[in-house]
C-alpha cells in the first residue's frame, strides 16, 4: 500500500511565504509524477503544480511565477515553494502521486490534504 504524508500549511498573511513537504512511502518502484493539488471551500479541486520524474514542471495559471515545485526522487518527496501569498490562495492543498509503480500494480495515491490560510 502506498501512502501520502504530507506536513507544512498553516497561516500566514498575504505576502508571506510558505513551504509544503509531501512524502510517499511503501514498497515503491518509480514514480512517473508528483503533485499539489487544491480545493478551497465551494470549489473545485485544482491543479497547483505538478513534477515528473525528469524535472518537467506545469504550474496552475494562478500561481505562476509566486510558487514553486520541487523534487527528490530518491526520498520520494515532492515540495512545494508558495511564495507571495493571496487571500485567494486559502486552500485545503492535497498531494499527488502518479504512476506509482510497486509489486502489486500502479497506484495513483491521494493524501489527506493540508489547510493554508491566508489572511488580510
Amino acid at each position: 500500500q502506498v501512502q501520502l504524508a504530507e506536513s507544512g500549511g498553516g497561516l500566514v498573511q498575504a505576502g508571506g511565504s510558505l513551504g509544503l513537504s509531501c512524502v510517499a512511502s511503501g514498497s515503491i518502484f518509480t514514480i512517473r509524477a508528483m503533485g499539489w493539488y487544491r480545493q478551497a471551500r465551494g470549489n473545485g479541486r485544482e491543479l497547483v503544480a505538478v513534477i515528473t520524474s525528469d524535472g518537467s514542471t506545469n504550474y496552475g495559471d494562478s500561481v505562476k511565477g509566486r510558487f514553486t515545485i520541487s523534487r527528490d526522487n530518491a526520498r520520494n518527496s515532492v515540495y512545494l515553494q508558495m511564495n507571495s501569498l493571496k487571500v485567494e490562495d486559502t486552500a485545503v492543498y492535497y498531494c499527488n502521486a502518479a504512476g506509482v509503480v510497486t509489486p502489486k500494480g500502479i497506484f495513483e495515491p491521494w493524501g489527506q490534504g493540508t489547510q493554508v490560510t491566508v489572511s488580510s
